[in-house]
């Protein structure tokens, strides 16, 4: 029993000093306000609705337009009578999902102060980076957009955070666009990495669909290993998208995973659809069996990554978003 104690404190103070490496971000100042769109949304006058659609988009220029055109899909070529009544028999349908995001967004300012925190350590890592000084929280369609990125804000769609075991999710419509290994992920838990996983791809766009298969995985690891800087307090599944369970499965069979693409010959291959087998978002990687996750590949990338991190601590996490995957895949000399 003294031993068990033993291991445990050594456990718990080994995960706490772990903390230890993330730099000090105390002082660094973010200034961010949320907007509940949705609070005016769906509160508005069904009477006068297009008039109520013009006071919305003075309150709020810019999202209102981009919110009807882009998320509602309201067509700029109908006439006021069709746009009203496809406004109002959105805002009928949707009332309920709106009544019950109230209830687990009641204190919002939970998923804001985690957002802020990840865009002190962004101003740590990236200080010349514009970020968005504003959350946009909205309600739309749940087979449409979710969390976008814009100049000035997070828009962050609700209805993709009502919690995996929401029933609206079970729908045709939604499975058929949004999987349950997808899905999985529409809890409120993911707010800010969909903001952070945002924020990565803004800087660091991925363009390298004609590179082997390996270059593609390291890319994808930089882009996991940055979103790990950027929130250390999150848990690498998540990161990734994976169940907690297939995470510990793949970080307990690391060299099985590795062998497979070894004794394959797949880490040059640059065919389109095999690579997308591999890195791309599917509901399991077939040689590995039904419990396994897919984008198996940028997990494999992701610890080539850190390995090479842990041989080179020095380099700063912008020069290791341009550096040479061949490189890092050479100086790591990964072999779980």
């Amino acid at each position: 029993m003294r031993l068990i104690r033993s291991l445990l404190l050594c456990m718990l103070f080994f995960s706490c000093n772990s903390k230890n490496d993330n730099p000090d971000i105390s002082n660094i100042k973010i200034n961010i306000t949320t907007i509940q769109f949705e609070q005016a949304f769906f509160n508005i006058d069904t009477l006068n609705t297009m008039a109520e659609m013009n006071k919305l988009a003075t309150n709020y220029p810019g999202f209102t337009q981009n919110y009807l055109l882009n998320i509602l899909n309201v067509d700029p070529k109908w006439p006021d009578s069709i746009a009203s009544n496809y406004i109002n028999g959105f805002i009928g349908a949707y009332k309920p999902l709106y009544d019950t995001s109230q209830i687990i967004f009641k204190h919002f300012s939970k998923y804001e102060n985690e957002i802020k925190t990840s865009l002190q350590y962004l101003k740590y890592y990236f200080p010349n980076y514009k970020s968005p000084n504003n959350i946009i929280t909205y309600l739309g369609p749940l087979d449409g957009y979710g969390d976008i990125i814009t100049p000035n804000a997070f828009a962050i769609g609700l209805h993709q955070h009502m919690g995996k075991n929401a029933s609206y999710y079970n729908t045709s419509i939604v499975s058929e666009t949004y999987p349950p290994y997808i899905s999985a992920r529409f809890e409120p838990s993911y707010i800010s990495i969909n903001c952070m996983k945002n924020v990565v791809l803004d800087l660091y766009p991925e363009a390298f669909e004609e590179k082997s298969l390996v270059i593609q995985m390291i890319e994808k690891g930089k882009r996991l290993y940055m979103l790990e800087m950027l929130l250390p307090k999150k848990s690498e599944y998540q990161l990734i998208g994976f169940t907690q369970k297939q995470m510990e499965d793949c970080n307990e069979h690391e060299a099985s995973i590795w062998n497979l693409f070894i004794q394959n010959n797949l880490l040059q291959s640059t065919d389109y659809n095999m690579i997308r087998n591999y890195i791309g978002e599917s509901p399991k990687t077939q040689e590995l069996g039904d419990a396994s996750p897919g984008n198996i590949g940028s997990f494999v990338g992701w610890q080539i990554v850190r390995k090479y991190m842990s041989k080179n601590s020095k380099i700063k996490l912008n020069e290791l978003m341009t550096k040479d995957a061949e490189e890092i895949l050479s100086e790591a000399k990964y072999k779980p």
